[in-house]
């Protein structure tokens, strides 16, 4: 067995944080009704009303996982399903007001917790630590079915 040089002790600090981020993610969201997917699918429409057919590209899901959590989303008044204006086979997903209070509500929260953990961090350190984290989702991504995609 080869020597351990630092590998699988950042290995076990990466992996104890995705656990700890997604407990934390899991427990905040359950509050407020949601789950994990249907949350990254409406973190998606941030940018905007999309189709359905763009949000399981860009989630790498099946139109019909969508469906699902589009029919969710809407069923808690958090978005809607508008005519596409230049497709008429197509329809828009869209955030409700209710649903950009949402929106704007986890933006929020995401800053709060970005300055809690790296509030402390000097700004060379910070870039630091982005370089090495693209890094390691850049071989990463590869590795992981539908990480490409990211």
């Amino acid at each position: 067995m080869p020597a351990d040089d630092g590998r699988v002790a950042a290995l076990d600090r990466v992996l104890e944080l995705t656990v700890l981020l997604g407990r934390d993610m899991a427990a905040s969201l359950a509050a407020s009704g949601l789950t994990v997917a249907r949350t990254t699918l409406l973190w998606h429409l941030r940018a905007g009303p999309s189709t359905q057919r763009a949000l399981a590209d860009a989630l790498g899901v099946s139109a019909r996982n969508v469906t699902g959590l589009v029919d969710g989303l809407a069923e808690s008044g958090l978005v809607s399903r508008e005519p596409h204006p230049a497709d008429r086979r197509a329809t828009l997903v869209t955030p409700t007001p209710r649903g950009q209070e949402l929106l704007d509500e986890l933006a929020r929260g995401q800053a709060e917790l970005a300055g809690q953990l790296f509030g402390g961090l000097s700004r060379e350190r910070l870039d630091g630590l982005v370089s090495v984290l693209d890094e390691v989702l850049e071989r990463l991504r590869p590795l992981v079915p539908g990480g490409a995609a990211s």
